[in-house]
């Protein structure tokens, strides 16, 4: 195992920073390092700036009009694009079904689809967990009857969706859906492909603890799915979901986001004066040497795929201390700033924003990294339940790894 980088992976490092120094748009980069909202506008702007130089797609084969890079520059990358303050790129699309749609997808949902996803015209959505079907989700109920019509076959499909992420500004959502009861959970699911423009589709917000409306219910009511956006074949959407789920958590890790809010704590701390005191310097150090320990286990997965080697499926690993890092950081920024980190003021999270003369004195010395602190601390608490929770990950983990 070799966690140097070559001399041909460093020029590409170097290529990638060159570019998106000149093509990431200065406000957007203003609003990621501040922690500051980020709109629909930014994400979908910025998803089009790499779409046009293919790079929206950055893990696509070329087969399919990515790049085809390797497992290391693609992570080379990513974490050039998250140093340099460019917004994640939201997955549903280019990370989750995209890959599904490419390994089992038909060739015309391959061509209908994967260029609205490449370009960052097209916004999908994620429609897995329900109320009763989080982390085990192969209980989903929401269920699709094949019927045949006029128009062709069709799936009628009834049931509910929620905690979908962003399906707000959903053009797709790709669905796990019921279409057999009579056996093992598992065996009865299907992946479907929906536009959420069809009739009976409804999108209703759930407003989060922080205020801000991130996730939503998703309802179908008799909703009308021509059976030829059934990805792969029927009841075998299982399969398809473990193997996008496995994308899910790699990209939960997000160690490369983690090094830019590290950075971030640094400068909180010593805008607060925190950083000469040895005790929180210490514990700043604790999470610096657990985001390279989670960086190197990334590393030891791309080493073993460059070369070709059989690695541990390590997702859940991952996914466990990718998710517990975030809240570490998110904790340790609300200390560092102190009683400053208790506002919590929604125009505040916008770029701008200065506030009035009356609000003026809860940052007295001009502190204004401090005005997200409180909705970021409040946010992440769901990282160790979202994309399955870790106490459900710790136990595939002993099963799978540990044997």
């Amino acid at each position: 195992m070799d966690l140097n980088f070559t001399t041909e992976e460093l020029a590409f490092r170097a290529e990638i920073r060159q570019w998106v120094a000149a093509n990431l748009p200065a406000d957007i980069s203003h609003k990621v390092h501040n922690a500051l909202r980020l709109n629909k506008d930014d994400l979908q702007r910025w998803a089009k700036i790499l779409g046009k130089q293919g790079w929206h797609g950055w893990a696509w084969p070329k087969q399919f009009g990515g790049p085809g890079w390797n497992a290391v520059q693609r992570h080379l990358f990513e974490e050039e694009c998250a140093l340099a303050g460019a917004p994640r790129v939201v997955p549903f699309g280019p990370v989750m079904v995209a890959p599904v749609i490419m390994a089992f997808g038909s060739q015309a949902q391959q061509e209908r689809h994967l260029p609205g996803i490449m370009s960052g015209e097209v916004w999908w959505s994620q429609g897995y967990s329900e109320p009763g079907s989080g982390s085990d989700l192969a209980s989903v109920k929401c269920k699709a009857e094949r019927v045949s019509t006029g128009r062709g076959d069709q799936y009628i499909v009834n049931g509910q969706k929620t905690w979908t992420t962003l399906g707000q500004y959903g053009d797709w959502i790709f669905c796990l859906v019921r279409t057999d009861s009579s056996g093992k959970p598992q065996t009865g699911i299907s992946f479907l492909l929906i536009d959420m423009k069809s009739p009976g589709v409804t999108v209703r917000p759930i407003i989060m603890l922080d205020g801000e409306h991130e996730v939503n219910e998703v309802f179908f009511d008799n909703v009308e799915v021509p059976a030829e956006n059934l990805v792969g074949e029927e009841n075998k959407g299982w399969t398809y979901a473990k193997y996008l789920l496995a994308h899910e958590r790699t990209n939960i890790a997000d160690v490369n986001r983690g090094k830019r809010e590290l950075e971030r704590l640094k400068r909180i701390a010593k805008a607060e004066g925190v950083y000469e005191d040895a005790r929180f310097r210490d514990q700043i150090a604790l999470l610096e040497v657990d985001i390279v320990a989670l960086e190197m286990m990334v590393l030891r997965v791309l080493s073993a795929e460059k070369s070709g080697k059989q690695s541990l499926d390590v997702a859940g690993l991952l996914k466990i201390r990718g998710s517990e890092i975030q809240q570490r950081y998110s904790e340790l920024m609300m200390l560092a700033a102190g009683p400053y980190a208790l506002p919590f003021i929604q125009e505040a999270m916008e770029a701008g924003w200065q506030g009035d003369q009356a609000l003026s004195s809860l940052w007295p010395r001009g502190s204004t990294h401090c005005a997200p602190l409180a909705s970021h601390y409040f946010n992440y608490r769901k990282t160790t339940i979202y994309g399955g929770s870790n106490e459900v990950q710790r136990n595939i983990v002993a099963q799978t790894v540990l044997g």
